[in-house]
């Protein structure tokens, strides 16, 4: 039964992260894969509030496997970022992908430290 909202968490997921790139779609300074740095941002976001700022009230398996697993699961995207930055390498942009790797990893690790204090 969990696989079930891990399934309907990774449709939302995904359709988030449809929606993240259709609208960011033309945005692109300097060939910078912003789409996917959002995502990435914004599941890091959804899984520190949920893990972090508001654990006792989403204690359900249910809850967890449909945010935490499906939903997050499906709105980040390691493999596109991983894809994206070595297009990058590849045409030679080797400062836009450094940029792309070391701002991804703060911004994100940021964001779940942030609510990982509210632990405390």
């Amino acid at each position: 039964m969990l696989a079930l909202w891990v399934f309907l968490g990774g449709g939302l997921g995904s359709l988030a992260r449809y929606g993240v790139s259709v609208g960011l779609e033309n945005y692109k300074p300097n060939n910078f894969p912003i789409a996917t740095l959002v995502a990435n941002v914004l599941s890091c976001l959804v899984i520190g509030i949920v893990a972090y700022a508001f654990s006792s009230k989403f204690q359900s398996d249910e809850m967890k496997a449909l945010i935490l697993i499906g939903f997050c699961g499906g709105f980040s995207t390691f493999s596109t970022f991983s894809n994206e930055t070595l297009q990058l390498m590849k045409n030679g942009q080797f400062a836009i992908a450094i940029a792309n790797i070391l701002i991804s990893l703060v911004l994100c690790i940021a964001v779940l430290y942030a609510f990982s204090l509210s632990k405390k």
